[in-house]
């Protein structure tokens, strides 16, 4: 696929997980994009203008070079994935095995994981408030699943990296931080060494130590990484 006409729109919050998955596949793609900050905490989400993109009013969403928009960061992963069909494959037991990692993750583990670390970092709440330990008991359980697959393989669909990997890379490599013992789960581990040893691969520490807070860099032209 030939580059984009006009630089991508990411509209999105750095402190979410899944704007920076688009962000990081933006990056490994090398597509140019232009990043507009959103503060979810100050509810620039429920704006008029946010809800005409996004009537869910959650982010990522991603305009594109025509005008339209496109929301739910797994979509934008797939759709992104046409600048290199690598990460998607179109055989269709292939494809169809990246989409069952794609939907466990939206289903059993962001709402778990992403919603731990949301409360303890963001809202401030203990780590022993019940509502937080119940999705650390199902946040586990979830990473165990993943931990049954890459205690064999060196990724999550298929013998070679897909967007499936990116999809569940930020909440996993976030998880400690929210009070989930990724000491358990040494096939994890490794896949998260495997995948920031990547070329062009970066972590939300790195984002954070490279621009700083991008919730002050509202309409900067970012190219790449």
């Amino acid at each position: 696929m030939p580059q984009p006409a006009h630089p991508f729109k990411l509209y999105a919050d750095p402190r979410s997980g899944n704007c920076f998955k688009v962000w990081l596949m933006l990056g490994l793609l090398d597509l140019p994009f232009r990043w507009v900050s959103v503060d979810i905490l100050r509810r620039e989400t429920q704006t008029a203008e946010f809800l005409r993109m996004n009537p869910q009013g959650i982010v990522p969403v991603l305009r594109l070079s025509s005008g339209e928009t496109l929301c739910e960061s797994n979509a934008i992963l797939c759709y992104l994935a046409q600048w290199n069909p690598h990460w998607f494959p179109s055989e269709p037991l292939n494809q169809a095995r990246v989409l069952q990692w794609l939907f466990f993750e939206q289903n059993s583990h962001e709402p778990n994981l992403a919603g731990a670390h949301f409360m303890t970092r963001y809202l401030g709440r203990a780590q022993d408030d019940p509502e937080i330990v119940g999705r650390i008991e199902r946040g586990h359980r979830a990473l165990a699943v993943m931990e049954q697959r890459l205690a064999r393989h060196d990724y999550l669909a298929g013998e070679t990296l897909t967007v499936a990997d990116v999809s569940l890379y930020p909440y996993t490599g976030t998880a400690p931080d929210a009070g989930f013992n990724l000491g358990r789960f040494p096939g994890i581990r490794a896949w998260l060494a495997r995948l920031e040893a990547r070329p062009r691969w970066l972590t939300i520490a790195a984002l954070a130590a490279s621009h700083g807070s991008l919730l002050d860099w509202s309409k900067r032209v970012l190219h790449g990484v």
